[in-house]
């Protein structure tokens, strides 16, 4: 690993350990036991003395400084002299915020940081100097923090081996710096320096490492936290760590891996007091007496009068821990655009394979028909494998919310919780990305408008804590989000004033509540009589549904007064390759998603209705051929493509069906963009162009028809649909 990726590496986990650092922070408003706090501060404490440690080893001084002052207060906060309040939690939140933009910068590329930004951390460390009381006991608390050797009664002497590999210099890593940050951890009693390896000078090659070190550290820390030190290099050398309560076999076991001489690390390992020159000298004899096959095993039998059998079993059992960790599987970092490039290249691999069905067949060869069969299967898997790499939970996505609840409830001076269900729900990463801002404005409006504040709430009857919930589920090959709350619910009528009063909504005109509801996405509409910093400017939900929109979904709201209201967001799975259903009207391929379809009916062309009747159901009709005015007279007989999109179903009038198909979504040119029923484009295997239907624009589109003719269900009685296809 060279320095870059080794300081992009420690740019990934900063983010996540604020990421948990934020996530802890919050919970601890919410935590009744004392061993949950306990441990919620600890982990806090760790992630803050993580990111100080690593960035001390890239130099980066003004993320050391800033977040040793946070260690600090931290480290008081554990040991129980400053009490955890809301006062505090927002005040770490925002170190946080700012230790975040420091790695930023750092990610931005910048060598030396932008003293504007040092500077905005100033007044962060002096609200944090009130709680040391002062800048001078910060300061103290600070170099204590970092130098004072570990209470006697908690720290323990850890025995630490460490061999850098030739390269570590020529990849950018300066090994004091790492036995420096070692020091921070506790006291090193003994360090002995080893220049075995270093070669003659005529064969010196001085861009090489050649050291190693034996150390003996003094310290409160666990393993977990020294190995983590030298995690930058741990390709780069050879680590080995002796715990406190070692066994004699251990240590001759390290004697025995290590490339000097028995002799001279005895001799190290006595003077570092890891073992006592007694124990070295029996284990190192006993062990020249043994078969090489079972030296330990014996050292512990004769040592500490373990049955033999119980020594075999252990090993057994060691054994078998080491072929089942051989073969569990780990996880491993890709970068996003290598992904993209994935579904991409998957995506033309799907259109050369339908077009190399297609020549197959005609060809009419059978042989070369079944290969491109077999071919087709294994390209679908490769899809499916494929887009499940991009499937990411969505949970991460909402969890982040809890620091949005904080803060604005916070600004607003409500008590309100978030409520999230449905974390586990899979989606595109792509969509995952691009949702984040539409659903942040869907939370803040619901606590800004929806909440009442607590006087409120108690003059009828609710709970002074306001509840905002978040959830997500599958639902027909989409993802629907809902953001509900608990609040007093939208005014129908002083929606419908207002929208007549700017003109969007006929005087008299009858709309039904969905409709009215609907009218707080058009752009300007704001129904608060005062501006606040949140909302009232009537920006933003006009943004919302557009953004939405652009992927493909739809947005709808549904409320009851006072009891609150829910935005319901429906948006596809992913955006890159769907399996589609083909339908032609004349020449013309159009594309509907499978998961959308419910059936296929014949159908008796009537043109003059809009509804036919399914099994007793009135069913609202869109005819394709009339909807995009494509030229050509209709057959006598037709096909109806039943397509449902939430709890709304419609029927599309097609000439024929031609089956299912793998469809690479194409996005439109800026020319189509806005084309009403069009949501994208696909490339069938002969080279032609397929446009994709946009069904929750066609279901919207039906719905306000009927809404236009509501006495015209009565005829369609006489529209009949013959057998299913």
């Amino acid at each position: 690993m060279n320095l870059d990726q080794a300081l992009q590496t420690f740019i990934a986990e900063s983010r996540e350990l604020l990421e948990q650092m934020e996530d802890a922070l919050l919970s601890l408003g919410h935590l009744q036991d004392d061993d949950a706090t306990s441990e919620a501060v600890n982990a806090i404490f760790r992630a803050a003395h993580t990111i100080k440690g690593s960035s001390g080893l890239f130099g980066l001084d003004a993320i050391v400084e800033f977040t040793h002052v946070v260690e600090s207060v931290l480290d008081e906060v554990r040991a129980g002299r400053i009490p955890v309040d809301p006062t505090l939690v927002a005040l770490l939140l925002g170190c946080g915020d700012h230790i975040g933009a420091l790695v930023a910068a750092v990610d931005a590329g910048g060598d030396a940081p932008d003293p504007a930004l040092v500077a905005r951390g100033k007044p962060l460390c002096d609200q944090l100097c009130v709680y040391l009381g002062g800048t001078g006991r910060a300061h103290a608390a600070a170099e204590a923090t970092a130098q004072a050797e570990p209470a006697a009664g908690e720290a323990e002497n850890w025995h630490i081996s460490v061999r850098f590999g030739t390269g570590v210099l020529r990849n950018g890593m300066d090994p004091l710096a790492f036995i420096r940050y070692l020091g921070t951890l506790g006291r090193i009693t003994r360090l002995v320096t080893l220049d075995d390896a270093l070669p003659e000078a005529d064969e010196m090659d001085a861009e090489c490492c050649y050291l190693g070190f034996e150390i003996a550290l003094h310290t409160t820390a666990d393993k977990a936290a020294i190995e983590a030190v030298f995690e930058f290099v741990l390709d780069d050398c050879q680590l080995r760590i002796l715990a406190p309560q070692r066994r004699i076999d251990e240590v001759v076991a390290l004697i025995r891996s290590l490339p000097e001489s028995p002799e001279r690390l005895g001799e190290i390992l006595v003077r570092c007091g890891t073992v006592t020159a007694h124990e070295l000298a029996r284990a190192l004899q006993t062990q020249a007496s043994e078969q090489p096959s079972t030296p330990i095993g014996r050292i512990l039998v004769e040592q500490n009068g373990v049955p033999p059998a119980v020594v075999d079993a252990a090993l057994d059992k060691q054994q078998r821990s080491r072929e089942a960790r051989s073969t569990e599987s780990q996880s491993i970092r890709v970068d996003a655009a290598k992904l993209d490039q994935l579904i991409d290249q998957v995506g033309e691999l799907i259109i050369a394979a339908a077009g190399a069905n297609l020549a197959a067949r005609a060809a009419r060869d059978a042989e070369l028909v079944e290969l491109n069969s077999a071919v087709s299967q294994l390209v679908e898997q490769v899809r499916d494998s494929a887009l499940q790499l991009r499937m990411v939970k969505i949970g991460a996505t909402f969890n982040r919310f809890q620091r949005v609840v904080h803060d604005v409830a916070r600004e607003l001076g409500k008590d309100i919780a978030l409520e999230v269900s449905g974390e586990d729900t899979e989606l595109d990463k792509t969509v995952v990305e691009r949702i984040g801002d539409p659903l942040t404005h869907l939370v803040r409006n619901s606590m800004d408008h929806g909440i009442e504040p607590a006087e409120l709430r108690a003059e009828r009857g609710k709970p002074a804590r306001g509840v905002v919930r978040l959830n997500a589920f599958h639902d027909s090959g989409s993802i629907v989000i809902e953001v509900s709350d608990d609040g007093g619910g939208l005014n129908r009528e002083k929606i419908l004033a207002k929208a007549v009063e700017r003109g969007l909504v006929e005087p008299g005109k009858v709309l039904s509540d969905g409709e009215i509801y609907n009218l707080i996405f058009e752009p300007g509409f704001s129904t608060a009589e005062q501006v606040t910093n949140l909302s009232g400017r009537g920006v933003g939900m006009d943004v919302v549904k557009r953004n939405i929109t652009a992927l493909r979904g739809s947005v709808d709201i549904g409320s009851r007064p006072g009891e609150g209201t829910t935005v319901t967001v429906r948006l596809p799975l992913t955006l890159a390759i769907i399996e589609g259903f083909q339908l032609a009207i004349g020449k013309a391929v159009f594309v509907v998603p499978l998961d959308v379809v419910e059936e296929c009916v014949e159908y008796e062309a009537d043109a003059g209705n809009d509804y036919t009747d399914l099994r007793g159901e009135v069913l609202p009709l869109i005819r394709l051929r009339e909807l995009f005015e494509l030229g050509g007279e209709p057959g006598r007989r037709q096909n109806i493509v039943v397509v449902r999109h939430g709890s709304q179903k419609v029927g599309l009038v097609v000439d024929t069906l031609l089956g299912e198909f793998q469809t690479v979504i194409k996005p439109l040119s800026k020319m189509f963009a806005q084309v009403k029923g069009i949501s994208g484009s696909s490339i069938r295997g002969s080279g032609d162009v397929a446009l994709i239907l946009d069904v929750p624009a066609l279901v919207g589109q039906a719905l306000n028809a009927s809404h236009r003719n509501v006495d015209r269900p009565a005829s369609a009685a006489g529209a009949q649909p013959a057998s299913h296809s």
